[in-house]
């Protein structure tokens, strides 16, 4: 790569640097080698970030957004995720790629689609991945751009695309893509043909599925089932769920989910532009799921109780999950961050991170998120108390800003509590637990530069007790309740001497505190 626009690659600025990789009409081998230059390149910049994450997964450098294609290959767990690989913003999506044995130690690995296609000119969408005869396959929605100087998104053109690896290292896209385009479905239904993306594909019985994100002529959103016998020639079957424009659901169904957990069958959507209800859904868009019964025969997946949010924080959005047969459970991981949020590190030369690894299980209707017990094996230098909190404390060896604190508070004798968070002179993150409203809130207005707001769900108390555990690592806090029956997960960015913690009871509480470094 020795010739003259290569070489201005990396002296011009982006703006004008990316048109010229679009004029040399890059092979698929020639572009994820230069991506992986410039990521290698900045990765310099990149890591010398104190907010940068120790323990979840983030790319070397640069943004990015949604998981795609977790899954299990090679005995190994695989995420790969939306990538821009030349700078901190959203740019043309490439797809990322990290491998772990365990779930804990992610490495990150070659870079495993560039936009280079005229099906994926604008960007390598999001997608899925399915292991089938030794062979990965990656599905993926190849994004076209159709009025670039407007760039407005009835102007565009979203396929299903399909990449394929017997190595799982190394992608080769096939010939005949796109493998699904908006032809597939019958003219008479009410689709809208420019948005059609986020392919989920998993098995059932001896038939291939795949649900795909969409949206009415209304503007509601729905989800599109097909199947396939070989992965590769797909039948539109039905539309498997949609929304109605009388019921807050948003305008389009981004990254549907199916999935089954503890012999439930549950539909997971990411839609856009849900209305806030009070103080429910303050977010830009939401995550969340139906429970319900998929009828494989008529294609449809008929839904048993109202949209339930997965994580009720400030950022989690566009989660995928796996089966993982290897261990019989069900998995999951979103990207935590937001649409539209601010991004203090993009200044530093890289955006966006993955939460932790988490297991869903159903519970009374409801659909539990649980940290992967896996992550134990980050702990050490454990700190332990059994105690009553009467005043406001700091306990000796409970500091940090790296770190997984368990609390399992009786409020038996007390109204509430607040427990202050990542804390010095002029910084803090508070959550806290009224009693009376039983609101549990999380509040980062002083939780370091540029993010501020609150975020609240109701709280039940079981048998007078709530239970935290608390995963904080630098630049994000991931707070599982009453043993994952809700999340609340936020960025936040505060400075390296923000290591305090502070217990503040509204009454007497008895305490059990488990404290580890990460």
């Amino acid at each position: 790569f020795n010739d003259t626009a290569t070489t201005e690659i990396y002296t011009l600025s982006l703006h004008d640097a990316l048109p010229i990789l679009r004029r040399e009409i890059l092979t698929h081998l020639e572009a994820l080698a230069k991506a992986e230059q410039y990521q290698s390149k900045m990765a310099k910049i990149a890591k010398k970030s104190y907010w940068k994450p120790q323990y979840h997964i983030s790319a070397p450098a640069n943004w990015i957004n949604d998981p795609n294609g977790f899954c299990y290959f090679n005995g190994e767990y695989h995420v790969f995720y939306q990538y821009h690989p030349y700078s901190s913003q959203w740019g043309p999506m490439h797809w990322g790629h990290v491998a772990s044995k365990d779930l804990v130690n992610w490495k990150t690995k070659p870079i495993a689609l560039a936009p280079t296609d005229e099906y994926d000119r604008d960007g390598c969408f999001s997608g899925s991945a399915i292991e089938k005869d030794n062979t990965l396959y990656l599905f993926y929605t190849g994004h076209v751009v159709l009025d670039k100087e407007n760039d407005k998104d009835d102007a565009q053109l979203q396929t299903q695309c399909v990449a394929i690896s017997e190595d799982g290292i190394n992608f080769k896209k096939l010939e005949n893509n796109p493998i699904i385009n908006i032809d597939s479905f019958p003219e008479d239904l009410n689709i809208l043909k420019e948005h059609f993306r986020d392919p989920k594909v998993w098995k059932y019985n001896n038939m291939y599925y795949k649900v795909v994100g969409a949206q009415t002529t209304e503007k509601t959103g729905q989800a599109l089932i097909y199947k396939s016998k070989d992965l590769l020639n797909w039948e539109f079957v039905n539309v498997m769920a949609m929304s109605t424009e009388e019921e807050n659901l948003g305008f389009m169904w981004e990254c549907p989910n199916f999935a089954e957990i503890d012999n439930h069958e549950v539909l997971i959507l990411s839609p856009q532009g849900v209305e806030p209800e009070g103080n429910k859904f303050l977010n830009l868009h939401q995550s969340g799921y139906f429970l319900g019964k998929m009828d494989y025969n008529t294609g449809i997946f008929e839904r048993e109780n109202d949209f339930e949010m997965l994580d009720y924080g400030f950022d989690f959005y566009a989660p995928q999950i796996m089966q993982d047969e290897k261990n019989n459970r069900c998995l999951m991981i979103g990207w935590l961050a937001m649409w539209e949020s601010e991004m203090p590190e993009q200044e530093e030369g890289w955006a966006g991170m993955m939460s932790i690894p988490r297991v869903l299980e159903v519970k009374n209707n409801k659909v539990y998120s649980l940290p992967i017990p896996e992550l134990k094996k980050l702990r050490k230098n454990n700190v332990n108390y059994d105690v009553n909190l009467v005043q406001n404390c700091i306990l000796e060896g409970i500091n940090g800003d790296c770190y997984e604190l368990n609390t399992v508070f009786d409020l038996t004798k007390a109204n509430g509590f607040n427990l202050k968070l990542r804390v010095s002179e002029n910084e803090e993150t508070v959550v806290s637990y009224d009693k009376n409203s039983k609101i549990f809130k999380l509040n980062r207005d002083k939780s370091g530069k540029g993010v501020t707001g609150e975020r609240e769900v109701k709280v039940n108390l079981q048998d007078e007790k709530i239970s935290l555990q608390i995963f904080s690592d630098y630049s994000s806090l991931e707070i599982f309740i009453n043993g994952g029956e809700y999340v609340i997960s936020s960025r936040i960015y505060p400075t390296q001497e923000a290591t305090g913690i502070v217990f503040e009871p509204m009454g007497e509480i008895k305490a059990k505190i488990d404290f580890y470094e990460i």
